[in-house]
């Protein structure tokens, strides 16, 4: 099961920038990719003006913009970034036409020789196709690229672009290269969409989970730890646990078994699985007892996967066809190699936690299992508020890559198993080809959060191929030996990222059931401290998560507290509520609700709970 992609994904990957400028997103305009990629080109001359020692390496298009990567003997400044926008003003208004020319490999070999540009070089030996394409701003500069780009620089709206900041990143996202200045930028095809574009972004920064879970005392990171290594706080803990346990009891209804393997495994174990022949660089590194077993590769890894052991736990004894499905459940931590310059916050981390599953099913059970793995994870996925807007990807294989192992026949028949069930379920989808785990085909739901962002999240997978790996069999009813086919499924994907989702899309502001503090009672002096102390002990023996606040302050700063913490439920304690076995509560959901019994909120907050509604 993969929650990150077990491939290198440096955004400094030489081979995958060359794939981002030589190849278009259907999610964008024609135009605006052009403008885009004409910005971004406009960007480099500008620099290479006001800085001629700095080299160029590559610039394509990305999501809301473009980027440049420049080596440079000065770090750029903020107020470079200034002097660059202005002089692109300058070299747009010039209206100076974009020209395209095609060349042989040795004309452009020689022409980046006498401009003295190592990398263009390095970047000529990684582009395969004839002839050779270059663009031209004018006579004045030009670049390899193979486009597409606007015809003149007057069809690049100068307040429609913007220089945003400077980052670190490493010449072909290796950490042994040199280090290099990437500008980022945005550009728009109106001043209007730029504006729009701004105020998602502020929003975004607004909801942005690494913010929020420092405010909320969610989870922290160390640098003595490590980057991409989280460290939960006891409400973070809590978060984690009431998701692990949403999902965990509603797998024990379905017949699922829980189990639980180690955090290391032989490099053998990921050889048979093809995990270590087709991902070695992804895992952390080997350790060995002597040299001879490091040289034959016979050392431990740290688990970067869980299926390849819950196979040796289905593998352990001969099963029955009675026995089938077999579903073995584990929240498994695993351990990823990723560049430190891809890590951020908790979608992108070394360490996290799978809510993994492998079912061994008949080859007659399989769509039937299927179909329920699909409706647990929409069952998930509506409990989770995030139904209201996602989409299904058939991710298939891409017949012309050599990543994948197994057959043909293999491959067929489970991405036509995967089709015939979302075809009986009447589900939209799409297919994306090469989306594939190397393995097997998947099913993926992808959701869009409160930003219009997508994000994957629940994966379903049929698995024809580790069974034939590991040699796996169970007992037919004829009484001979047959092969099971897999299911691998995750609905969270990990609790890391979906974590970090779920507090940009709520804001921070959790629903009730789980929120890791549900009330939290106000005392409006010491005086009422022990009846806030007694009802507090009485939803908590309910399930309810309540404190109180003992820190004295006045009442006003209690509220301002509670609601900068972003506590579901608030009740104030003062005379007139001991006086009357009462709270006057106060939500975040419906704001003030005034005196009510304390059974009453009590039975409201368990109903809502239960409910996953709010109060």
């Amino acid at each position: 099961m993969v929650q990150q992609p077990m491939s290198p994904q440096s955004s400094s990957n030489q081979a995958e920038q060359l794939e981002k400028m030589y190849l278009p997103r259907s999610s964008e305009s024609e135009n605006l990719r052009k403008i885009r990629h004409t910005a971004s080109h406009v960007m480099a001359m500008a620099v290479q003006k006001l800085f001629p020692k700095a080299q160029v390496t590559i610039g394509p298009w990305i999501d809301n913009g473009f980027y440049y990567d420049f080596d440079s003997p000065e770090p750029f400044t903020d107020k470079d970034l200034k002097a660059i926008q202005k002089e692109m003003v300058k070299i747009i208004n010039r209206k100076i036409p974009v020209i395209r020319e095609e060349v042989s490999r040795e004309e452009a070999e020689s022409r980046i020789k006498k401009i003295n540009e190592p990398y263009k070089l390095e970047i000529l030996q990684d582009i395969k196709s004839e002839p050779i394409t270059i663009y031209h701003l004018a006579n004045e500069w030009w670049d390899l690229c193979a486009g597409p780009h606007v015809e003149n620089t007057a069809d690049l709206n100068p307040k429609a672009i913007e220089l945003e900041s400077v980052a670190g990143a490493y010449w072909r996202g290796d950490e042994t290269k040199a280090q290099l200045q990437r500008i980022y930028a945005t550009a728009w095809e109106t001043p209007e969409q730029l504006a729009e574009y701004k105020r998602r972004k502020e929003e975004a920064q607004r909801r942005d989970h690494r913010k929020l879970g420092k405010e909320l005392g969610l989870f922290v990171f160390s640098d003595l730890v490590g980057p991409g290594l989280p460290l939960w706080t006891p409400k973070g803990t809590l978060l984690r646990t009431l998701l692990q346990d949403f999902l965990q009891q509603e797998q024990l209804k379905r017949g699922y078994l829980p189990v639980v393997t180690p955090h290391i495994g032989r490099v053998d174990l990921f050889k048979v699985s093809g995990h270590w022949q087709k991902y070695k660089e992804d895992l952390f590194p080997m350790m060995a007892e002597d040299e001879k077993a490091a040289a034959d590769e016979q050392g431990f890894v740290l688990k970067a996967m869980n299926c390849p052991f819950h196979i040796q736990i289905y593998k352990s004894e001969l099963h029955s066809y009675r026995e089938l499905p077999i579903r073995f459940a584990e929240f498994g931590t695993v351990y990823r190699y990723e560049q430190s310059g891809e890590l951020g916050g908790l979608t992108r981390v070394r360490g996290f936690t799978q809510d993994d599953a492998h079912i061994f099913v008949t080859p007659e059970q399989l769509e039937t299992e299927f179909l329920n793995v699909v409706d647990l994870i929409l069952s998930v996925i509506k409990s989770l508020k995030l139904d209201q807007n996602f989409k299904a990807r058939l991710s298939f294989r891409d017949p012309a890559s050599d990543k994948y192992i197994g057959s043909d026949e293999a491959w067929n028949k489970a991405e036509s198993a995967i089709r015939s069930a979302v075809e009986t379920l009447g589900m939209e989808h799409f297919e994306g080809i090469g989306e594939a785990a190397f393995y097997g085909p998947k099913l993926d739901f992808i959701v869009k959060d409160a930003l219009d962002r997508e994000w994957q999240l629940g994966t379903v997978q049929v698995d024809y191929n580790l069974p034939e790996r590991f040699d796996l069999e169970y007992v037919a009813e004829d009484g001979s030996r047959k092969r099971p086919v897999m299911i691998h499924r995750a609905p969270f994907g990990s609790l890391e990222r979906l974590i970090g989702i779920l507090i940009e899309e709520y804001a921070g502001d959790f629903p009730l059931w789980l929120a890791p503090v549900q009330a939290r009672l106000l005392p409006v002096s010491d005086e009422f401290l022990p009846f806030a102390k007694e009802v507090a002990a009485k939803m908590q023996a309910l399930g309810i998560r309540a404190e109180v606040d003992l820190s004295g302050d006045r009442l006003g700063k209690l509220i301002r507290n509670a609601e900068k913490q972003k506590i579901p439920v608030m009740a104030v304690v003062g005379a007139k509520e001991v006086e009357s076995n009462s709270l006057s509560i106060r939500t975040r959901a419906s704001g003030e609700l005034g005196s009510i019994p304390v059974d009453e909120v009590m039975d409201k907050m368990k109903q809502a709970i239960a409910n996953f509604e709010n109060f």
